[in-house]
C-alpha cells in the first residue's frame, strides 16, 4: 500500500461528553465508475456482506451502529439511508443486491465531483439524523466516512478540501479515501503488503482540522474484507484501557531517583474474535454464563481500566506454551485524547524504549492483574496473571498464563533413541509428501462460518416474514376473526430459536497466531 504521510500541525479533539455509543456511524460512498466495476461489484458485495454478517451475530452492541451507503454514477445516490445494522440485516441485504443489479464498467464517465456531493449529503443526512434521535435520548456524537474508488486519490482529496472548508466537521470523525486498484496497476511492494492484507496501513492528511487517510489496496474479497472488519475494533478514545506497572528501579543517568512505579498507559486491541460471541443469532443473545469472568481481560467493550502489575521477567525460551491459555490480545500506547501531548509523547517513548529492550534481553514479563473491585464484600481476591511477549512492531501481545491451581498433573515420556525401520520408514514418506510453507497464513483457510452466520442471520428473517404474512387477515373476514387469528400466531413468535454458540480453540503464538476455527 502507498504510504503518503503528511505530519498533522493541529490536534483533532472530540466533544468531551459521554455517549452510551463510542462507536461511530459509517457512511460508505462506492463509485460505480470504475473500469473494472464488475470484478470490484461482486467482491465488494461479498466483502461488505461478511462484515456486516460478523458484526450481527457479535454479542453485546453493535460494533457497526449505524450505516448509509451511497453509489456515485453520474451522480451521487443514496442506495441505503442511515439505518441500524442489526435490526436491518434484511434491508442491508436487499441494498447489497440492488448494488449488484448496477451495470458494469464502461456505462458512467469517471472524474466530475459526484463523491464530494456524496459526502456532503452524507453528512448532511448524520446531521438531520442526530437531531432526530437526540430527541428521543439516543444519541450517536460521530461518524466515519469511506470512499471506494478507483480515481487518483490525490484528487479526490483536492475536491474534498475545496468543497468542505465552508461545511461544520464537529461530528466527523475521519474521513477514508480508498483506491481500489487491479493487481496489475499496484507495485510489486503493495502486491505483498495486499496479499498478507492484515490490518491496512494509513497515510494521514489532515486539513480542516479533520483526519484524511488515505490507502490504495487491491480489488479482491481479502483486501476489501480486511479494511471493512477494522469497523469492528473499539474506536472509544475516552480513556485508555490499560496500565501497564513496571517497578521503580534506579537510573544511574537521571537527577533524581525514581520511587513510583513507572506506568504505561495503554490500549487493548483484540487479536482474533471470540468464537464464544458468534451465537448466530439476529439479536446478539448468547448463553447465560457470563461473557468475562472476573479474572480475563476483554478489549470489548472497553468499560473497565485494567492494571498489570509487572512482578517479574522470564527467560523467552523458559516459558511452555501449555500452559498459556485464552484469547491473545494486542498492547498499544494510548491514544486517549484527554492526554494532553507531551504526556503522550512520552509516554508513547517509554512504550517503544520497553519493546526494543525486551527484543534485545529475549525477554518476556510476568504481570499479576490488580483486582479492579476493592468492596469491602471481598474478603478473598482471586488474582490472575499474564505473560507480556515482545514482538518486531511496536505493539506487546498479552497471554494468560495458568497458576498452580489451574495446572493438572501431566507426564511426557521420553522419545526412544531408535525406531523400527518398519514403523520409521512409512512415517518419513507421509511428512516428505506434505506441502511445507514458511509461515501461517491464517487467511488461507476458511471454515464456512461466514455461510453458517448467514444460515442462522436469514432463517428468522424469512421466518418472521412468513409470519406476519400469516397475521394478514382477508380483506372479507368479520373483526372477530382477525383477533382470532392473531392470537393464533403469538406464542410462535415468542417461541425462542436455539442458541449456538462457537468455543475457542488453542492458539500458538509463532510469527502468526492460529486462528480460531469452530468445531465442525
Amino acid at each position: 500500500m502507498n504510504s503518503r504521510k503528511l505530519l498533522s500541525e493541529t490536534r483533532r479533539t472530540f466533544p468531551a461528553a459521554k455517549v452510551p455509543c463510542q462507536q461511530p456511524s459509517r457512511i460508505l460512498v462506492v463509485d460505480v465508475t470504475s473500469p473494472s466495476w464488475s470484478n470490484t461489484c461482486s467482491v465488494l458485495s461479498e466483502a461488505l456482506e461478511n462484515t456486516l454478517c460478523l458484526a450481527c451475530s457479535l454479542a453485546g452492541p453493535c460494533r457497526v451502529p449505524l450505516l448509509s451507503l451511497y453509489v456515485v454514477q453520474n451522480q451521487q445516490e443514496c442506495l441505503l439511508p442511515f439505518t441500524q445494522v442489526k435490526e436491518n440485516l434484511a434491508r442491508i441485504q436487499g441494498c447489497l443486491s440492488e448494488l449488484r443489479l448496477l451495470p458494469g464498467e464502461g456505462c458512467f464517465p469517471q472524474g466530475g465531483n459526484g463523491v464530494v456531493q456524496a459526502v456532503q449529503d452524507g453528512l448532511q443526512q448524520f446531521k438531520q439524523y442526530s437531531r432526530h434521535t437526540a430527541a428521543g435520548g439516543l444519541t450517536n456524537s460521530s461518524v466515519e466516512i469511506t470512499i471506494l474508488t478507483s480515481q487518483a486519490s490525490k484528487e479526490i482529496v483536492k475536491q474534498l478540501e475545496k468543497k468542505l472548508k465552508d461545511i461544520d466537521l464537529m461530528s466527523l470523525r475521519r474521513i477514508q479515501v480508498i483506491e481500489v486498484l487491479k493487481r496489475d496497476f499496484l507495485e510489486p511492494e503493495d502486491v505483498e503488503q495486499c496479499i498478507s492484507a492484515e490490518d491496512p496501513s494509513s497515510s494521514d492528511i489532515e486539513i480542516l482540522g479533520m483526519d484524511i487517510d488515505v490507502q490504495t489496496i487491491e480489488d479482491n474479497a481479502i483486501s476489501l474484507e480486511m479494511l471493512f472488519k477494522t469497523w469492528l475494533h473499539d474506536y472509544g478514545t475516552e480513556r485508555e484501557h490499560l496500565h501497564l506497572l513496571l517497578p521503580s528501579g534506579g537510573f544511574s543517568h537521571a537527577p533524581v531517583l525514581r520511587t513510583t512505579p513507572m506506568c504505561l498507559k495503554c490500549d487493548l486491541q483484540e487479536r482474533l474474535l471470540d468464537p464464544a460471541l458468534l451465537s448466530g443469532m439476529a439479536d446478539g443473545t448468547v448463553r447465560a454464563a457470563g461473557l468475562n469472568p472476573p479474572c480475563q481481560m476483554a478489549a470489548w467493550p472497553a468499560t473497565a481500566l485494567y492494571k498489570l502489575q509487572v512482578v517479574r521477567a522470564l527467560k523467552s525460551e523458559g516459558v511452555c506454551e501449555s500452559v498459556l491459555y485464552g484469547l491473545p490480545f494486542i498492547i498499544k500506547p494510548t491514544s486517549c485524547w484527554q492526554l494532553d501531548w507531551d504526556e503522550l509523547e512520552i509516554n508513547q517513548h517509554s512504550f517503544h524504549a520497553l519493546c526494543h529492550s525486551l527484543l534485545k534481553r529475549k525477554w518476556m514479563l510476568l504481570a499479576k492483574c490488580e483486582p479492579q473491585n476493592t468492596s469491602p464484600n471481598w474478603n478473598i481476591v482471586v488474582h490472575s496473571y499474564y505473560v507480556i511477549i515482545p514482538s518486531d512492531s511496536a505493539t506487546l501481545l498479552v497471554k494468560a498464563v495458568a497458576t498452580r491451581e489451574l495446572l493438572l498433573p501431566s507426564t511426557f515420556p521420553a522419545l526412544l533413541a531408535e525406531h523400527p525401520e518398519s514403523v520409521h520408514g512409512p512415517v518419513e514418506s507421509a511428512l516428505n509428501s506434505l506441502e511445507v510453507e514458511v509461515a501461517y497464513n491464517p487467511l488461507h483457510l476458511k471454515s464456512n462460518l461466514y455461510k453458517h452466520l448467514k444460515s442462522m442471520l436469514y432463517k428468522p428473517l424469512h421466518r418472521q416474514q412468513a409470519q406476519h404474512r400469516d397475521q394478514r387477515p382477508e380483506r372479507h373476514q368479520p373483526r372477530q376473526h382477525q383477533s382470532k387469528a392473531k392470537a393464533t400466531v403469538t406464542p410462535l413468535l415468542m417461541s425462542a430459536s436455539p442458541v449456538h454458540t462457537f468455543r475457542p480453540a488453542a492458539v500458538r503464538r509463532d510469527s502468526c497466531e492460529r486462528s480460531l476455527l469452530p468445531k465442525e
